[in-house]
């Protein structure tokens, strides 16, 4: 969430930066006329209760004293029935400030190209060699279909649409794929957790997925109350710290997780129907960063970086790209992106997002530490896939494929599959 006391000081500031993710400045005018307004009218409120505390202690003495104070009172219910109608009108007030305030997105970081066309994206490097086949390379569908590896079919007949069961060596690969992820995490400092799956309402806002995107989530209640199932680690990790002040002397916090992700992928009909790329259920690899503000760039750096290595250990070939503006999630000030290459699309696609949500999302979730002069400061936090594990394996299948159908496992992974190094057609 926005520091309202920022935009009030930087109106114009605040509508530039804003109109890179393409909010419009009638919006944060209506916000701004709003606040006032509730502003004037809590003065005129403190006012009133000010002449009501006086004239009742005026009315008290007179009754000691024996005296008529009936024009007083009757004249101070005049006074608290105004009073309850400007705080009803400032409590309305408040609720009209704060849905427009929950519903901006994160101040843009100037570094990040401005724009919201989604191909202004810069890119900043590439790595690895892409690989000349001899051959017509197959989807990664079709070989996993091919192998006996994946299966889409059953997946829809039992689940719909974006399933897949994984079987023998592709459910394997997959275990292999997300374990190697969790031990090089761990290597880098990051510790190991497992969340819940389920989270409540207060930690949806508080990573910034509610109330804007509350139409890409499943939601399942019971017994009145309602729970929503993860769309990323992020949620339950960050949440871990929720209305926390944290000591400044753990800063900064590393933690990662392997967690089932489900998305609605509401919007995206006609994209991407076939294979793993775009799942309703899938398995991802989370990376999550609590930081001190003045650490968090240098850590977005370090957050992509862990990414990176994971993809140069599986040698699959990549390029890194910052996001634009209007195309970054909502709560980050800025993206990188990591697109793997998938040959049989002879294009790279995105594997991994890496963000800086500077303290957008620490003043949603209330995460704060006290600075050396003990004044309390809000967190900054930071996010990255390390890895999308069904984007990873997709990958691994259309680049190690071979002319005969099999795949060739990456070196790495071949003491996760109990070394196997050559995935073969399953019975």
């Amino acid at each position: 969430m926005l520091d309202l006391k920022l935009i009030r000081q930087q109106p114009d500031w605040a509508k530039e930066k804003l109109s890179r993710r393409g909010i419009k400045a009638e919006e944060i005018d209506e916000l701004l006329a709003y606040d006032k307004q509730r502003r004037e009218f809590i003065v005129k409120t403190e006012e009133l209760k000010a002449k009501r505390n006086e004239v009742s202690g005026a009315i008290a003495k007179m009754k000691r004293n024996k005296e008529d104070a009936s024009e007083q009172i009757t004249a101070m219910r005049s006074v608290g029935q105004e009073i309850s109608q400007l705080d009803k009108q400032v409590s309305d007030l408040d609720e009209k400030v704060q849905y427009i305030l929950v519903r901006l997105p994160n101040f843009p970081d100037d570094s990040a190209p401005a724009s919201m066309n989604e191909d202004d994206a810069r890119e900043e490097r590439k790595w690895g060699n892409i690989r000349d086949f001899g051959f017509k390379p197959k989807a990664h569908w079709q070989v996993g279909e091919d192998l006996g590896i994946l299966d889409f079919e059953n997946a829809a007949k039992v689940s719909g649409s974006r399933f897949v069961y994984y079987r023998g060596a592709g459910a394997r690969l997959e275990r292999a794929v997300y374990n190697f992820m969790l031990d090089e995490h761990q290597k880098e400092g990051y510790t190991e957790v497992l969340p819940p799956y389920l989270v409540n309402d207060e930690s949806m806002f508080g990573t910034g997925q509610f109330p804007k995107f509350v139409g890409d989530s499943y939601t399942v209640t019971n017994e009145g109350i309602d729970l929503t199932l993860i769309p990323t680690a992020e949620v339950p990790l960050v949440n871990y710290y929720r209305d926390s002040i944290v000591d400044e002397a753990k800063l900064p916090i590393y933690v990662t997780a392997l967690s089932p992700a489900f998305r609605s992928e509401a919007g995206s009909a006609g994209r991407d129907t076939r294979g793993l790329i775009r799942m309703h259920q899938f398995n991802k690899v989370e990376m999550v960063k609590v930081t001190k503000p003045e650490d968090s760039w240098n850590e977005l750096e370090k957050l992509t970086a862990n990414a990176e290595s994971l993809l140069q250990k599986l040698n699959l070939p990549y390029h890194v790209i910052t996001l634009a503006t209007g195309d970054a999630s909502f709560t980050s000030a800025k993206t990188y992106d990591l697109e793997v290459w998938i040959p049989a699309q002879d294009t790279y696609r995105e594997i991994s997002s890496c963000s800086n949500c500077t303290d957008f999302q620490a003043r949603r979730a209330h995460i704060r530490y006290r600075d050396e002069d003990g004044k309390l400061q809000f967190c900054h936090t930071l996010n990255g896939s390390g890895l999308a594990v069904g984007r990873t394996v997709a990958a691994i299948l259309e680049n190690y494929q071979n002319e005969d159908g099999t795949v060739t496992v990456p070196g790495v992974l071949v003491p996760y599959m109990g070394g196997q190094k050559l995935i073969t057609k399953e019975d």
